[in-house]
Order: C-alpha cells, then sequence, then structure tokens
C-alpha cells in the first residue's frame, strides 16, 4: 500500500480530506452570521440601526429625505442580492466576489472599476461609483453612522453565500401547525397524513432540484400561548423554510406579523372557518369563510327572490365568526337585502329566532342542525345557507322539511376533478389509511403541497423565500386536478375567490349543483 509522506496510508488520508470537506460543506450550507453581520442584515432588510436611532436617506436630485424603513436595501436589490429590474433601471447584484472583481463592474450600460471597502461606503453614502461618476438617481444616499457603515459591509461581504433557513445543498425543511390532541385531533392526523404522503411522493420522485423534502410538524397546543411558541420553535430552533397547511386557529391575528417578521412563506387554507389576516407572506389554495357565503347570497339574489327579507344572519359567541356575519350583513344590505338582522345564536340554550325567511347560518355543525330542528317546530322551514366546510358533517341530522331548501358553498366539487387529479389523491389515501373524512382539509393540504412545489420549480436551484412569494404571486390558471384552476397576483393570495353552490334532496343527501364556481367580484 502506498503511503503519504508523513506515513499515513494515502486511502486514509483521503478519507480525511473527504470528512473535513464534508464538515466545510455543512458549515457553509448553514452559515452563522457574527454579531456585527446580524446587525448589517437587519439595516439592509429592513433600515433599522444597531443603536436604535432612526437612519435617514436622502433621495432623487432634491435631497428629500426619508426614513431609511421605508426604503431599504432589500427593496431594490432583493433579500438574495440580486437585484430586480424595475422602470427601466436594473439595480446591480450585490456579490461581493463580483464587486471587488478586477474586471470590474458593467451595470445599466456603464462600466466601473472593482469597489473596495472605501468606494462601497462611497455608493452607499454619496451616490458615487468607484469612477466617481453618480450612481442612478433612484440610489437613496444614506446617512450611515461608521458603526451602521461597517456593519452593513459586513453583511454585504457574505451576502452572496447566506441561504435562507431550511435550505441547504440537499434537503429542504418544511414544518407546520397540527393538534394531535383536542376537538381537531382528528383534523390535524388527517392533515398530517396527507403532508407526509406527499412529501413521500415527490422524494420518491427525486425531489425538487434534487433537494430532498423533510417535513416538521409541531402541535400548537391548547390556545394562543402554546401556538407562539410552536411557531416560534419551527422558525428560531428547525429554522424551516416554509409552512404548509397549518391548523392552529389559536394564533389568529398574531400570525401574520409573525411571519412578515421571519419572512417566512405560508402555503394553506387558513380561513375556512373564519377570517384570518392577509399577509403578503400568505397563499390560500382554497375560498375562505367569507368568500363562500357570499357565493350564497350571490345566488340567493339572483335566483331565489328574497331580498325582501326577513334575513337573519347567525353566528356563535366567537369573534371571528362575528367579524365573518357583520362583513356579510354590509355585503347583503350593499345589494339590495332589507331587513337584513345579524345576531349571535347560541345552539346549547335551545332559544331558536323564528321569523325569518333566509337564515346564513356561521358556526359548528352541530349547532345548524339544532336549529333547524328548532325552527321546524315551530312550523317554519326558511332557507338555510352556509358553507360546508362547517356543517357538511351534521346533514344527517337536518330535518326532511328542509329539502331543497338547504344551500351549502363548496371550495370543489366532484366535476372539478380531472382523471389524473383523482388518481393522485386516491393513490394517497390509500398509501396513508385515510378515508373521505374531512375532504375540503385533505384537498387544501393537498393543493398546497402542489403550489408549493410548483412554485419551488420555477425558483430554481438557486431558491430563496423571496423567489418562491415572487414565483406564487406569478402563478395563474393552475390546475391542481381536484379544485377550480389557482391564481395569484401582486395583489391576489387567494387562489379561489368564489365557490360552487349546491342544493340538497333530504333525507337520501343527493347533492344537486346550482350554481358552478364563478370568481367573486365585489368583496366587502
Amino acid at each position: 500500500m502506498k503511503t503519504a509522506p508523513a506515513g499515513f496510508p494515502v486511502a486514509i488520508l483521503r478519507l480525511l480530506v473527504l470528512i473535513l470537506l464534508a464538515g466545510f460543506s455543512l458549515v457553509a450550507g448553514a452559515l452563522s452570521l457574527t454579531d456585527e453581520e446580524s446587525a448589517g442584515k437587519r439595516l439592509y432588510r429592513e433600515g433599522l440601526s444597531a443603536s436604535g436611532e432612526p437612519i435617514m436617506a436622502r433621495v432623487g436630485a432634491a435631497d428629500v429625505l426619508l426614513p431609511a424603513t421605508s426604503l431599504p436595501c432589500a427593496n431594490c436589490h432583493g433579500a438574495d442580492g440580486l437585484g430586480r429590474p424595475e422602470g427601466g433601471v436594473r439595480p446591480p447584484e450585490l456579490n461581493w466576489a463580483r464587486l471587488t472583481s478586477a474586471h470590474g463592474q458593467q451595470v445599466n450600460g456603464r462600466r466601473y472599476p472593482a469597489y473596495d471597502d472605501g468606494s462601497l461606503a462611497r455608493a452607499i453614502q454619496q451616490g458615487r461609483d468607484p469612477a466617481n461618476h453618480r450612481l442612478d438617481a433612484s440610489m437613496p444616499r444614506f446617512l450611515l453612522s461608521m458603526r451602521d457603515l461597517r456593519n452593513l459591509t459586513a453583511y454585504l461581504k457574505r451576502l452572496a453565500d447566506e441561504r435562507d433557513p431550511g435550505l441547504e445543498a440537499d434537503t429542504l425543511h418544511l414544518g407546520t401547525l397540527l393538534p394531535s390532541q383536542g376537538p381537531l385531533a382528528e383534523e390535524g392526523a388527517t392533515v398530517a397524513a396527507v403532508l407526509n404522503g406527499s412529501v413521500a411522493r415527490i422524494n420518491e420522485a427525486g425531489g425538487i432540484h434534487g433537494r430532498q423534502l423533510r417535513l416538521t410538524v409541531a402541535d400548537p397546543g391548547p390556545d394562543r400561548a402554546s401556538a407562539e411558541q410552536a411557531l416560534q420553535r419551527l422558525i428560531d430552533d428547525e429554522h424551516v423554510f416554509a409552512l404548509i397547511a397549518p391548523l392552529a386557529p389559536a394564533l389568529d391575528s398574531e400570525l401574520a406579523p409573525r411571519l412578515e417578521q421571519a419572512g417566512l412563506p405560508l402555503i394553506g387554507p387558513l380561513s375556512l372557518q373564519g377570517p384570518m389576516p392577509s399577509s403578503p407572506q400568505i397563499f390560500e389554495p382554497l375560498p375562505g369563510l367569507r368568500e363562500q357565503l357570499i357565493a350564497l347570497a350571490d345566488y340567493a339574489t339572483a335566483s331565489l327572490r328574497v331580498l325582501q327579507g326577513p334575513t337573519l344572519i347567525a353566528y356563535p359567541a366567537d369573534p371571528g365568526q362575528a367579524q365573518a356575519a357583520q362583513a356579510l350583513g354590509r355585503y347583503l344590505q350593499n345589494h339590495g337585502w332589507q331587513k337584513v338582522q345579524v345576531q349571535p345564536y347560541d345552539a346549547a340554550a335551545g332559544t331558536v329566532p323564528l321569523g325569518s325567511r333566509s337564515v346564513f347560518y356561521l358556526g359548528s355543525g352541530g349547532g345548524f342542525s339544532r336549529l333547524a330542528n328548532g325552527l321546524q317546530k315551530a312550523g317554519q322551514v326558511p332557507y338555510l345557507f352556509a358553507a360546508s366546510s362547517q356543517v357538511a358533517g351534521d346533514l344527517l341530522q337536518v330535518p326532511d322539511g328542509f329539502s331543497r331548501r338547504v344551500f351549502l358553498a363548496y371550495p370543489f366539487v366532484p366535476s372539478d376533478w380531472t382523471q389524473a387529479g383523482r388518481l393522485a389523491l386516491t393513490l394517497l389515501r390509500e398509501h396513508q389509511g385515510l378515508g373521505a373524512q374531512h375532504a375540503v382539509l385533505q384537498v387544501g393540504a393537498y393543493a398546497s403541497m402542489l403550489l408549493f412545489c410548483e412554485g419551488m420549480k420555477q425558483a430554481g436551484r438557486d431558491a430563496s423565500r423571496e423567489k418562491l412569494v415572487a414565483a406564487l404571486e406569478g402563478l395563474h390558471d393552475f390546475d391542481t386536478g381536484l379544485t377550480p384552476r389557482i391564481s395569484f397576483g401582486p395583489g391576489r393570495r387567494l387562489g379561489l375567490s368564489g365557490a360552487h353552490v349546491v342544493t340538497i334532496d333530504l333525507p337520501d343527501l343527493r347533492f344537486y349543483l346550482v350554481a358552478p364556481y364563478k370568481p367573486v367580484v365585489e368583496i366587502p
């Protein structure tokens, strides 16, 4: 056996080199920043100083003073430093090796020498390149302290090497929040099965751009505090790249600002059960409760001639449901409905509101059937409207007298399913031991994974969270095989803005489509 000069066998020496290289690769993939670089990152992305003092910038030929928080570097150069063309100007790529190349740079048709620390400081503070020519007038001139300038420069030197959390050379780490105990445990287990089955299928096919997917499921616990802690663990400890189809209603208004602070994208049907705050980071594949109720209202307006009322909107004592009920009330009144009453309904109390020609119901399935039974006992059979995601499991308990007088909104119907979509979902169900229970949640989770995969494929091998958001934003008429075609846009984060309307023959539960899906034009 050949040996190295120091007496080590060559094979062992090669093995040690490979181990060292592998270790270096792991360290490089999980780039950690110094305190100085971390402060520079915050300044770059948010325009905030490490000292807490406000930073100002001069903008345009008139040197208008504006806070740096309104125009941080990342706004134009991107969180990844690659630059975003806008208004005929493309900000240069902030890659330190490229900026300092001996060959210099050419940006927007103009050449200039290589940068160094001093010329970079001049560009940031005075808007001049290394040849002392003025940069484009769109480039702000930041008024920075020496400390802030050092921090920003330190971060710019690392920017090209920094990957978003959860994105490694060979793996892509996703997270979700799903309850394993309590009233939503069954729903949580169903969504977990769909997500795990989808991840397994994607990995068996080679992953996404050579990366294998890994999914971490965290239990949000019984209340807001525990849900916030679970989300914090996924962000700070697990370092997930994105959230997929979480089921954590306790987070409510806390979710959107936390996602935006972390720059964390989320894909999933959040607002099926009630309003959720909108956010540029959140992409929903299915219509929310609000959109489903409006689809029902539009159908009733056009086909049932019930605008004269009286109309009741009944909701449980829940802030989210109350918000949705009030929004629906305003929508009806704005569209010619008269005598519209919005009031809480306590199904457990047994008191039934009487005298309405139409009743829109928000709340749990058990309350829906109790309301219907109470109305029939009082000799009243008004039209009943509800979202299927809230009451579908309770339809067997609705009295026969409401046959063809119950109208439900569905995000999808069997005619939306293509042969390929049906086969894919059937195989996933078989592999995961699922039946047809919680079909809306199943399809929502499955569609969320399809959207994530498509977004990541379009983002490319050199992906980032920002590129994923941009790719999803550009999706139009995306075919899931199980829903109407999904479209997003710069100001649109809801893939479907309407719903199918179905009526029911009781007691044999035969469903009849009376109004196919069409996008809702006006949202209150």
